[in-house]
């Protein structure tokens, strides 16, 4: 399928292609996240993982848990609460 269309040749309206995978579609969104304070946490976390996959691995391990205490945890200076259980477990292995 051409980029931006399905399998099935019909457009593509899902949140990777139109906020992730295209640049004027992912500023508008992060613009939106931080324009909103109910949401400017969850723009400060995409900001963060973003930053996090670009590190170092020597960094890895002190950033994960400067994301787990920020935002994950109930308390933490940005919690995002509307995030699952699953979403937040500390990968095991």
């Amino acid at each position: 399928a051409p980029p931006g269309h399905t399998q099935d040749g019909s457009q593509d309206t899902s949140f990777r292609w139109q906020c992730v995978d295209q640049p004027i579609g992912k500023l508008l969104f992060r613009r939106f996240l931080e324009g909103a304070p109910e949401f400017a946490a969850a723009a400060a976390l995409w900001s963060e993982i973003e930053a996090f996959e670009q590190c170092e691995d020597t960094e890895r391990e002190a950033l994960a848990k400067g994301l787990r205490s920020r935002f994950f945890t109930p308390g933490g200076s940005q919690h995002c609460g509307f995030l699952s259980a699953t979403a937040t477990a500390q990968p095991t292995g």
